[in-house]
């Protein structure tokens, strides 16, 4: 049977009894490899010793190939006033409580200069709620929790976090990184790794940080750099550590640097990587910023 005819036959048919989909047989796909499908599964179950070897094998090809796809940003996404994406150092940049929005250093200042000259009540940048109180602050977190919010589910996990209640912490983490927040895998991957208020675990670490990697965190993705070439993957460090660089992180390329110094890295892809990671760093840029952080400077 050629290779196209078997393509065509996994695709439409149960890779147990080999019953087509038709009349109304509906096939259920591998979860974990989706290269084969099956009818019930009992047929499942009965082809497992046949396709267990081959399954693990694709699945482990599947998730380096959406482990190691390069996202089209960070994990902070792009600042919702001016539209340009928001920059790695979060002291530049404010959460808002009432709205879980990341505004910007440059549109935050804006936005404060207009109220001063006006004599304008303070209020948020991006929905206009009146700016909280001390008091009424953790209220309005808890509001956007009832509302499933992934960012205040995280915020409020640090918040317990820096108090040292653990074990609030892991809970608002887990809830947030259940709804796909990068931030929040990447905080349980540290908590982990240092076993505060849970048991230490380097595989759940390392999946946490997957997920965050996925998601567009650089500090996860330089970590699973650092894990892979102090495991002697020195292959796996460096592709890490170049997409990480592409997302603006300058740690990468101190260390892809060293990797060139060591003969892993070609002079290529380093200087593909010098390139990617400050044409990062200059879409982050805007006269509106660099006031902000003169006024701040002064």
């Amino acid at each position: 049977m050629s290779e196209d005819n078997q393509a065509e036959m996994t695709s439409s048919c149960c890779a147990s009894c080999h019953i087509a989909k038709v009349d109304g047989i509906k096939l259920k796909e591998c979860a974990d490899c989706k290269s084969v499908k099956y009818c019930s599964d009992t047929c499942q179950k009965n082809h497992k010793s046949q396709h267990e070897d081959d399954c693990k094998k694709r699945a482990v090809e599947l998730r380096d190939e959406l482990l190691f796809k390069q996202p089209e940003n960070s994990h902070l996404g792009d600042c919702p006033i001016c539209m340009i994406p928001l920059q790695l150092d979060q002291s530049k940049s404010s959460l808002y409580s009432c709205c879980s929005k990341i505004i910007c250093g440059g549109c935050d200042r804006a936005n404060d200069s207009r109220e001063e000259m006006a004599s304008l009540e303070p209020k948020c940048p991006f929905c206009r709620t009146p700016v909280p109180t001390k008091n009424e602050l953790d209220k309005r977190r808890m509001k956007r929790i009832e509302v499933n919010d992934p960012v205040a589910m995280r915020q409020w996990g640090v918040q317990q976090y820096k108090k040292g209640d653990y074990s609030t912490a892991f809970e608002y983490f887990a809830r947030a990184a259940e709804l796909g927040n990068a931030e929040a895998h990447y905080r349980l991957s540290q908590m982990y790794d240092l076993g505060n208020g849970i048991e230490k675990d380097g595989g759940k670490e390392m999946y946490h940080l997957e997920e965050a990697a996925i998601g567009g965190h650089p500090n996860a993705r330089f970590n699973l750099g650092c894990i892979e070439w102090n495991n002697d993957n020195k292959e796996r460090a460096v592709k890490h550590w170049i997409i990480a660089a592409a997302q603006g992180d300058d740690k990468s390329i101190k260390y892809l640097m060293n990797a060139y110094k060591g003969g892993f890295v070609s002079k290529e892809n380093l200087a593909a990587a010098l390139r990617a990671q400050k044409a990062a760093v200059d879409e982050t840029k805007s006269p509106q910023r660099e006031a902000a952080e003169k006024a701040f400077a002064s």
